[in-house]
């Protein structure tokens, strides 16, 4: 019976603990996930408040904001960065159309998008959630050369489709409604918590993928 050294399980467990902090601090940390809600939630209020314009001037200025507390903490700044843009984008729209609703109209037509995207990978046979991890981690293409490793991604990939397409379909209904108060809780609700289930969809399927290609020998086994 094979088994793992107490050295090789620390190692193991290390990389892992690693990869894992590497990717929280990529997304931002937990921190990220607060300031992302932030220039909403601040639009929202802002504009019940004061209007359009003292609406769009606060999101701004709150992403201004975080992107400087970031560089003055020497923190990552490339999530403060897209979010100053993403906001930047919506305020202008927004400002130009003269619609509150209109904050929001980038990020709803971006979730179909990428709910069109997610569900055409699947049918061309390339699930995004396969190509997309396996690029990153340097492992190639060797996932899809076993059918039982390519379903395992199909259905992370159409989780996050489900994801995608949930967001569409709700906010596009509470745009159509006027409701500028429940697209900022629905924009918030739906952004990091959702995305939290789609990336355990694509934990397990890279989990399960794995260890299928060890069984199969396409991927060399751990060492024992």
């Amino acid at each position: 019976m094979q088994t793992t050294s107490p050295q090789e399980a620390a190692t193991d467990m290390q990389t892992a603990n690693q990869k894992k902090k590497s990717a929280l601090e990529q997304a931002g940390g937990a921190k990220g996930v607060v300031y992302s809600a932030l220039p909403a939630l601040v639009f929202v209020i802002a504009n019940n408040v004061g209007g359009l314009k003292v609406g769009t001037l606060a999101a701004l200025l709150v992403a201004c904001g975080i992107a400087v507390q970031r560089v003055m903490r020497r923190e990552s700044i490339q999530p403060a960065l897209g979010g100053v843009f993403g906001v930047a984008i919506a305020a202008g729209i927004s400002w130009y159309t003269g619609s509150a609703k209109d904050f929001f109209l980038v990020g709803i037509w971006a979730s179909l998008v990428g709910a069109v995207a997610f569900i055409l990978s699947v049918v061309l046979r390339w699930p995004l959630a396969g190509l997309i991890w396996n690029s990153t981690t340097g492992k190639g293409t060797v996932w899809r050369a076993d059918k039982r490793s390519r379903i395992y991604y199909d259905i992370a990939t159409l989780v996050l489709a489900a994801i995608f397409g949930a967001r569409f379909a709700v906010q596009h209904y509470l745009y159509q409604a006027d409701e500028v108060g429940s697209l900022g809780f629905a924009k918030i609700a739906m952004g990091y918590p959702l995305l939290a289930v789609g990336f355990l969809a694509v934990a397990w399927a890279v989990r399960a993928s794995d260890k299928r290609l060890k069984a199969v020998g396409l991927l060399p086994a751990r060492r024992t």
